[in-house]
């Protein structure tokens, strides 16, 4: 059976409308998803870069993220086709292992937390493919790399892109079999 390893945020997580949120919060700004079109918010704003950060060190930061539109659903029927692995780079932000593991057990207790991987370079995941919105991750990953979009990304041509999980539905259990990518 193929592998197919996963990011977490802005790839199964909502990681930027909440760190977006606090941060106009915190900050007294009112910038948008579109101000961030190939931009990340702490290169937008990189005079405050230690205190956005300091957003997401927050233990309980991402215990709460929303759920990316049809991900349990896709990811569900994935799994009965290949072996699935979430892959998060959760070094960047050692406090979040436990609010990302407690996370995933909530909205994907499908999954097997033995294929759970907190690391920090992906290029270690042994894997077939990588759904990733890291440019950085997917450059590194020895399999196939698959940009899910995001703002940050929007620029980016480099990858095979998937705009939403319905899309990854049909590259990856369509008749084609991934005979595109």
């Amino acid at each position: 059976m193929k592998k197919i390893a996963i990011d977490m945020d802005e790839v199964m997580a909502d990681f930027l409308t909440k760190h977006l949120d606090l941060y106009n919060q915190s900050f007294n700004d009112n910038l948008t998803v579109q101000d961030l079109n190939g931009v990340r918010l702490w290169h937008l704003r990189s005079e405050k870069y230690n205190e956005i950060i300091d957003l997401v060190n927050e233990p309980s930061f991402f215990r709460d993220l929303g759920v990316m539109e049809d991900s349990q659903e896709v990811i569900l029927e994935l799994s009965k086709h290949y072996e699935i692995f979430i892959a998060s780079a959760a070094m960047e932000h050692p406090n979040s292992f436990l609010a990302k593991y407690e996370w995933l057990k909530e909205h994907f207790p499908f999954l097997s937390d033995k294929n759970f991987v907190f690391c920090g370079d992906k290029s270690i995941v042994n894997a077939d493919y990588l759904i990733d919105d890291s440019i950085r991750q997917l450059t590194n990953f020895r399999g196939q790399g698959i940009l899910f979009s995001a703002p940050h990304n929007i620029h980016e041509t480099s990858f095979t892109r998937v705009h939403h999980w319905k899309e990854v539905r049909e590259v990856f259990l369509s008749d084609q079999r991934l005979k595109e990518v």
